[in-house]
This record gives structure tokens, C-alpha cells and sequence, in this order.
């Protein structure tokens, strides 16, 4: 995110002096993308970032996958994976995996305990709050998640979640092993979003100072490359001093919020494709979101969608609010996710083709996630198969 921010102390010139009272220096840590030839920020620690008194290895929750064999559609309800025990269920070790591939995993958890500190140095971390609230501390300082929200988190980034209130937090995760950022052409060669960008800087809301925690002996997970499933393994560091011991810190790399409510939809006289509605691109992947608006406006338009193939990409629906008006009748609901894999040509079910003729506006709320490399499904994605959505368009049940 190539957007300048500045909070706490910083010294003038970088790669200088930065005096603590204490007659000492401030340790300088620089945080930056693909080497030093991209986005990158600057932190100020009390103490040596890099010190380090244990490493052990820690378990990452089960990455294991599955193929999508024999090819079809999928409907998962992932409200029922989660019962009582979300109490007791953090956000990061509690994520069930859903679905994934060697780019992205996507996973989600509904979760009512504080996390440990986490690091996730495999790639950002794009968590999509579908309902509850937390705060989130950060290295940065500290951002609040609340319903709607998407909270960016760059690879690197040590953080923790607090869930807050009685409800729990539910959160649907997109963990890639790139970096996840605005289009390229919602940007202008230097970084500002341009006036044709459904959304814009005054939306983003990032850490406004530093949050300054003591503490001896700290540990914090990390999950890296390895070679457990996917190329993933984990180890649990414990460092001398806390890791939120940053006094200041500037530049264009940095965890921040953007609530879909913000997100400006583009529409047109006729059926808009998927492209307008996205919000994030990563590597082999992009993220968008379908949000309440008015739809077509030609007199003859059929608002909803028109049947379509997935050549080069699976395309998977979170549907977090509304009435998605294209789906009604598959058993498709609040939490559900639907998988339409490439090679099944899909669109809407019976009925909801000729029922949107003339409709003027769709309350709907859902967020999708197009790869361009197949999904598999995780365990959470297995355990909560709706396994008669793939017959639904014709109107009958799997034959024999």
C-alpha cells in the first residue's frame, strides 16, 4: 500500500541516531517487500528485534487437502463448524481450513478467546469480519475489527486478537503466499487510488500510534515455509523483551482496515461482470466483494447473472449478508460458501433468471475469491458439505 503514514517517534533522516531518554539508541528495524525494491516501513524498538531465547516447533492447525474429485460445485455451511466451543477458540489456532491451493488458503473460525502473538511470514493475511468485533495489536499499534471489516495484515506483521463482547468472532480468512493489495488499475503509477476506484485512501484506517507493551520472555508463533502440508510448518519463538516495544515508526507498509460498507459499486445498463466488484488482487488470486446497489437499468436487462464457465479460474462465494437473490432455492444461506469450480459452467438456479426481470436493486452482501489455480478442500470444508447442492439446477437428485 503505497500510502505514507508516520505515527510515534521517528528521527529526521532515516538510518540515523534515534536517542531513548535513557542515553542509548532506539534499535531501527526495516520492514519491506521483495527485498528492498518495493513497499517498506521503518521501526523504532526499544530493544534488539532480533534477539530470540527459544525456538520450538508448534503445530499448525491441520493444512491437510483433499481434491475436488469428482469435479463439481460445492456448498459448504460453515456456521456449523463451530459450536459451544467457540468460547474457548481463538482466531488464529482455532481456523478451520476450508479450502486451498499452493497460492491461497482460505479458512475460518468463530472464536471468543484472545490469540497469541502471531506471525505469519508465508504471506499477508487479508481476515474478512463477518460478525462480532476485536481489537487487534499489532507491532504497528492497534486497529479495531468490527463487522464488515477487512483487515489487511502484511507478511512479517506480529499481532494478536481480542475478541471483544459476548458474541463470537466470526472471521473468514484468506492467508496467501504473496502480498495482497489494491488492482494495479485502480492505482496510479505512483500509488494513489484513481477517481475510477470503487473505493479510496480516506477508507483505509490504520494504527494511529504506537502500542508500547513490557513484558519478559514472550512467545510468539510463527508460521513459515517447511515441510508440512502445503510447504507450511510452525515454530514457537520466545523472545527476552515484548515485541510491541515500538516507540515510532513511517512509511507505506502497514496493517489497516477497510470496511465493505465504504466500497463504492459500480453498475451499468446491462449485467456487470465480476472485475467491478473486485476490491484485492494476490498472486494467482483476486477478492471481491458484491455489496447492496441498484442493478441494470435497460429496459430489457435480466439483472442477475448469466450463465457462465469457469475456463481459467474456481470462484468461491462467502455470502455474509442480504439475500442473494441468484442462489435462493439451492439451500444456500447466511455462512455459506459455494466452490464453482473451473470446467462446470454455473450461474442461477432455477427460477431466479426470469424472477429478476425489472427488479431495480439486490440487497445482497458476499465476498468472493477467484484462483487461477484449482482448490482443494481443507477438513473444514469436508466437514460442512452440503452434499446435494451439486444437483440443485436440475431440479432432482443424484442419479441412482
Amino acid at each position: 500500500m503505497a500510502y505514507y503514514r508516520r505515527a510515534g517517534e521517528v528521527p529526521r533522516t532515516r538510518h540515523t541516531r534515534h536517542p531513548n531518554p535513557d542515553g542509548g539508541l532506539y534499535y531501527e528495524e526495516l520492514m519491506g517487500e521483495e527485498g528492498f525494491s518495493s513497499d517498506s516501513s521503518l521501526l523504532y524498538h526499544r530493544h534488539i528485534p532480533s534477539a530470540i531465547v527459544d525456538a520450538r516447533v508448534w503445530e499448525v492447525p491441520d493444512l491437510t487437502r483433499t481434491s475436488n474429485a469428482p469435479l463439481a460445485p460445492r456448498h459448504l455451511k460453515l456456521h456449523g463448524l463451530f459450536g459451544d466451543e467457540w468460547k474457548n477458540t481463538d482466531t488464529v489456532t482455532g481456523r478451520r481450513l476450508v479450502l486451498g491451493n499452493d497460492d491461497v488458503r482460505i479458512s475460518y473460525v468463530a472464536a471468543g478467546a484472545p490469540s497469541e502473538l502471531y506471525r505469519n511470514s508465508i504471506g499477508d493475511e487479508c481476515v474478512y469480519v463477518e460478525s462480532g468485533g476485536a481489537t487487534v495489536q499489532t507491532v504497528f499499534g492497534e486497529l479495531h475489527a468490527a463487522q464488515g471489516d477487512y483487515i489487511v495484515i502484511p507478511r512479517g506483521t506480529t499481532h494478536r486478537w481480542l475478541p471483544e463482547g459476548g458474541e463470537p468472532l466470526r472471521a473468514y480468512a484468506i492467508e496467501a503466499n504473496s502480498h495482497i493489495a489494491p488492482p494495479k488499475r485502480y492505482l496510479s503509477r505512483y500509488g494513489q487510488f484513481l477517481e475510477h476506484a470503487p473505493y479510496c485512501e480516506r477508507d483505509l484506517r490504520g494504527p494511529e500510534e504506537p502500542l508500547l507493551l513490557e513484558g519478559t520472555d514472550v512467545d510468539v508463533l510463527i508460521k513459515h515455509r517447511g515441510n508440512g502440508p502445503g510447504g507450511i510448518a510452525g515454530t514457537r519463538y520466545t523472545y527476552p523483551h515484548h515485541p510491541f516495544d515500538v516507540v515510532g515508526w513511517d512509511g507505506c507498509l502497514y496493517p489497516y482496515a477497510f470496511n465493505v460498507a465504504d466500497f463504492q459499486p459500480i453498475t451499468g445498463r446491462v449485467h456487470q461482470p465480476p472485475p467491478v466488484h473486485q476490491v484485492f488482487e494476490g498472486n494467482n488470486f483476486v477478492v471481491c466483494n458484491f455489496v447492496p446497489r441498484k442493478v441494470d437499468y435497460h429496459p430489457e436487462s435480466i439483472p442477475v447473472p448469466y450463465y457462465h464457465s469457469n475456463v481459467d479460474s474456481d470462484e468461491v462465494m462467502f455470502y455474509c449478508g442480504g439475500d442473494y437473490e441468484a442462489r435462493k432455492g439451492s439451500g444456500i444461506g447466511q455462512g455459506s460458501v459455494s466452490l464453482h469450480p473451473g470446467g462446470h459452467s454455473h450461474g442461477p438456479q432455477p427460477g431466479a433468471y426470469e424472477r429478476s426481470v425489472g427488479v431495480q436493486a439486490f440487497d445482497e452482501l458476499a465476498v468472493m475469491v477467484d484462483t487461477f489455480r484449482p482448490l482443494d478442500l481443507g477438513e473444514g470444508g469436508t466437514a460442512a458439505e452440503d452434499p446435494s447442492y451439486a444437483w440443485t439446477w436440475a431440479g432432482r437428485g443424484q442419479r441412482g
